[in-house]
């Protein structure tokens, strides 16, 4: 039978063999790229819903009034700047969401060097 300081250091080993085997595991690029897909699609649609709102205000208020390319031009352009300001704002977020990704990364693996440095590894 093993003594408890020999079984104790087997589990550490353990522990440190699982956690280099992790550290190495490919990740898994599937979820990776639909994700990129559907913020690509989320700002398409945005683009899209800014140019379509604009185009049916400029369209019902020509009607309304008389003049048919008027509004319609001049609101068409105010939702394409709408829809670009949109997209802009949902590009800055998901900016903000992969830098604050990559520095919680880069906390995460300083602290195993750290620690490791503490325990004499």
């Amino acid at each position: 039978m093993t003594d408890p300081d020999e079984r104790e250091r087997l589990e550490r080993l353990d522990a440190r063999i699982k956690a280099l085997k992790e550290k190495d595991a490919p990740s898994p690029h599937m979820d990776n790229h639909y994700s990129q897909a559907q913020l690509a699609w989320r700002m398409v649609i945005e683009l899209v819903a800014g140019l379509g709102i604009g185009f049916g205000m400029g369209y019902g208020l020509d009607l309304l009034f008389g003049t048919l390319p008027v509004f319609l031009v001049l609101f068409t352009l105010l939702g394409l700047a709408a829809g670009i300001k949109t997209m802009m704002r949902s590009a800055e977020e998901i900016q903000r969401r992969s830098m604050a990704q990559a520095a919680e990364d880069d906390d995460t693996s300083d602290t195993g060097e750290e620690k490791r440095k503490n325990n004499g590894e």
